[in-house]
This record gives structure tokens, C-alpha cells and sequence, in this order.
């Protein structure tokens, strides 16, 4: 019957019939207690319902116990989405405060409505950078952009998944706007697709789930007609940036199992880094 009534809907009109279907979905989920108003509606550009908690849970554990991060603290999320990783922080960070940046206007809407109500330390801000699928109409560059907080200002900073969809130009941009926002000594932890003596063996060994195999301008990516899908950094490039904007690796890289590894911490490779005093 369901299948029959969709046919008879005229093709143009489905989008947004769609749309407006789990709008009131999603809206009286909430309000009879029926869907957790923290899990993000389907309309918004998510990792979705599955694992959203869980891995938002796990990389809690990372800004923890490899990081560092403490509940008085003030904390930066570069590319902070539709609150996966804010979700687990508004239960730690009683006595410190969460900015949230990211290019994705509704979900940067949403997130102020969700969690902004109910938690005042958590505030999230549009950064209107230029992406050709998520921010077509973008102002800025991701190579210029400048973040919208005072230098020295962040004890905590983190980017989960960003960096592997960043070109080398507007990642370095991100680092060394990354050290000017960070406290003497403040810490940073950044996932990234590593290329290092291992990663390249097991990619030859067609065991990795990504294979970069295209050279682009200071990196490999995944796909050439898309770069941004996915990309992959030389590691000592990555430790010279490091070196260059003052952050000093802190303990041994955590390596992820995305290229095969078997021992891998998590599926990215992690660095936490201490901005020098």
C-alpha cells in the first residue's frame, strides 16, 4: 500500500515530501518522548543515527585519558558537526565551557536550538567557508579563514575527521590558527590518515580500505575528481608542521587501523600535541 500511494506522488514533489515527513517525524519523536532529541533528524547532513553515540563515547575516552582534557576547561571543536562529540562533553564539562565551529549552517542551527537551550556553556558558530558540496555560496577560504576567538583563549582543541578532508594549503591554515587560539601549554588532538613506512606496506599490500594512490600537491588522496573525499599526509611532513607552529607531540603517535593495521587504537590516527610554553 505504502509503495503504491509513493508511486502516485509525482517525482518532483517526493524531495520535499520527504523532507517534511521526518521533519514531523523527527519533531513529535521528540516531544512524546518516543526519539532522543539528541540524536540528529535524517534532513541534516549527519554520521546518522548509527554509532552516533557510540563513537562519540569512544573519542570522549581519547580526550580523557590520552588528552588530557579536564571538566574546568575551555574547549574548541573544529568541524563540531551535529554534536556527536559535544553529546558526552555536556556531562564533563561542568565547570568549563564548549565552542563548537562548523560550515554547515543548518546543523550549526540545530545544534544552538538542541543543545544551546539547555546547556549555555555549549555555544556553536557558523563558519561560512567555502565547501563546494556542503557550503557552495562559502565567503571565505579554508586557506585564510581566521578563527572568531581571541588568541590564547583555549585550553582544549580537537578535530575529529577534518584534517582527512582537508588540502594541505587549508590544513595548515587550520594548525596555525589551532596554535594562536591555544593556551601556553594548552593541548590539541587531531585524527589524520598517516602515510608512514607501515601504512605503505599494508596499502601495497592491498590490505588498507583506503589506497591514496593519487599524488595531489603535498599529499595523496583517494579520489582524484574528488580530493577532499579523503586524504592522507606524510607523516613527517605532518611533524614538521608541528614543529613549525610549536606543538610538541606529547607521547607516541596513536596509529588507527584504517590501512590494515591489526593493533590499531581506533580507526584514524590520533596525535595529541602540547602547544609550547
Amino acid at each position: 500500500m505504502k509503495q503504491t500511494i509513493v508511486r502516485l506522488i509525482p517525482d518532483r514533489l517526493r524531495p520535499s515530501l520527504r523532507r517534511l515527513y521526518h521533519f514531523f517525524g523527527y519533531n513529535i519523536g521528540t516531544i512524546t518522548g518516543l526519539r532522543d532529541p539528541f540524536i540528529p533528524p535524517n534532513w541534516l547532513h549527519s554520521v546518522g543515527d548509527l554509532g552516533f553515540k557510540e563513537v562519540g563515547k569512544e573519542f570522549f575516552s581519547y580526550f580523557v585519558n590520552l588528552g588530557g582534557l579536564r571538566p574546568h576547561q575551555r574547549v574548541l571543536d573544529v568541524g563540531s558537526g551535529t554534536g556527536r562529540m559535544a553529546l558526552p562533553l555536556t556531562k564533563y564539562l561542568k565547570d568549563g565551557s564548549y565552542e563548537g565551529l562548523d560550515i554547515v549552517a543548518p546543523s550549526v542551527e540545530w545544534c544552538q536550538k538542541t543543545y544551546t537551550s539547555r546547556y549555555p556553556n555549549f555555544r556553536f558558530h557558523f563558519s561560512d567557508i567555502y565547501n563546494k558540496e556542503y557550503n557552495p555560496d562559502g565567503k571565505f577560504k579554508a586557506s585564510e579563514y581566521r578563527f572568531p576567538f581571541e588568541s590564547a583563549s583555549f585550553d582544549f582543541v580537537f578535530l575529529t575527521s577534518v584534517f582527512t578532508h582537508m588540502l594541505p594549503k587549508d590544513m595548515e591554515n587550520y594548525l596555525s590558527e589551532i596554535a594562536r587560539v591555544l593556551k601556553s601549554d594548552g593541548r590539541v588532538f587531531i585524527t589524520y590518515f598517516l602515510l608512514n613506512p607501515e601504512s605503505l606496506e599494508l596499502i601495497d599490500e592491498q590490505v588498507s580500505h583506503h589506497n591514496f594512490k593519487y599524488d595531489w600537491q603535498g599529499c595523496r588522496v583517494e579520489q582524484s575528481d574528488a580530493p577532499e573525499a579523503a586524504v592522507a599526509y606524510n607523516e613527517n611532513i605532518i611533524r614538521g608542521l608541528y614543529r613549525k607552529y610549536e606543538l610538541n607531540i606529547s607521547e607516541s603517535i596513536y596509529y588507527g587501523k584504517w590501512c590494515g593495521r591489526k593493533n590499531g587504537l581506533s580507526w584514524q590516527d590520533m596525535i595529541v600535541a602540547a602547544k609550547s610554553r
